[in-house]
């Protein structure tokens, strides 16, 4: 391997592995990744792990040893799991190698969503670049990060699903099929949105979604906001009105085959703070993962993470 300018030589790489990432896909390219890293002499030690706790510990104790660079096999769930347990560690950088249901933090990185394919560009052509995270606090008074798409609503309904009945389909059918099953029972929900901790609030009565968006897509593809860059300091923040059946129908094309989302009932704005209300008391996910509930305060923490990207994508 020619190592990288910005990875000492001789330096070893720590591989966290969620085996059930993606319904196995995770575990089915890890003996591939393994192979690979042997031919290219890759100083890489795997450490697969039997839950997201064991992987916060496994990735925890990495860090507080002192490797500097530590990768995780799966998706962005995954990676949120390991973002969340070496953040008091500003040191070390964080990669990606794609193999969950989504994908969409590979994607914004400009990796391929084959996970021996984005190894070998990772190793070829990579450097470590800034990444905005986003902070959210829930009623509960947990705080959590993530580094994708988090919201209330129809999305979060869906991420149950996705994570149950439509575990093995792959990516973006996987959540259309799930917000089509969270139709059947979802209730439109009340919504206040303040985008200042000062400045009035933005009551929308009757809402599918409001979504918080660091990357352009999430639920494997699926773009709501399209403009959103990893490392701009700014959230993207989506919110969808109730639509009819006939709308959400002629909705579904679009978004099935681009995963693009063209109506004019979704109302956009950018900012760095966010507060989310709800009529009623509603789930909040982060990445596909549920971290609480509503009022949630949303922040954007800028450039708070490194990660390994390919070079090609020039200088953040």
């Amino acid at each position: 391997m020619n190592p990288s300018p910005h990875h000492p030589l001789g330096a070893t790489d720590v591989l966290l592995v969620n085996p059930s990432a993606g319904a196995g896909r995770a575990a089915r390219a890890l003996p591939c990744l393994q192979e690979f890293a042997q031919e290219q002499n890759w100083n890489l030690e795997i450490l697969v792990t039997k839950s997201a706790a064991d992987l916060a510990e496994k990735a925890r104790c990495a860090a507080a040893k002192g490797y500097r660079r530590i990768f995780v096999l799966g998706g962005d769930g995954s990676f949120q799991v390991l973002l969340n347990a070496v953040s008091n560690y500003p040191d070390v950088v964080l990669g990606i190698l794609p193999a969950g249901g989504g994908n969409d933090l590979a994607a914004a990185l400009g990796l391929p969503g084959d996970p021996l394919r984005a190894a070998k560009l990772l190793l070829r052509q990579s450097e470590p670049a800034p990444m905005d995270v986003v902070r959210v606090r829930t009623s509960e008074g947990y705080e959590r990060l993530y580094v994708g798409g988090g919201g209330v609503g129809l999305d979060a309904e869906a991420v149950r699903h996705a994570s149950g009945t439509f575990r093995n389909m792959p990516g973006r059918t996987r959540y259309l099929f799930s917000a089509i099953r969270a139709l059947i029972s979802f209730r439109s929900l009340g919504v206040r949105i303040s985008l200042r901790p000062s400045e009035s609030s933005i009551v929308i009565p009757k809402t599918l979604l409001a979504a918080v968006m660091n990357t352009s897509s999430y639920g494997g593809g699926l773009y709501l906001a399209p403009a959103a860059q990893v490392n701009d300091g700014v959230l993207d923040v989506v919110l969808l009105e109730r639509l009819t059946i006939l709308e959400i129908l002629g909705l579904l094309p679009s978004l099935w085959a681009k995963g693009e989302l063209k109506t004019h009932r979704a109302r956009r704005w950018r900012t760095d703070y966010v507060r989310i209300e709800t009529d009623r008391p509603c789930s909040f996910h982060g990445d596909g993962e549920i971290l609480g509930s509503t009022p949630v305060e949303i922040y954007v923490a800028p450039r708070a993470c490194r990660v390994v990207r390919p070079s090609t994508l020039g200088k953040s």
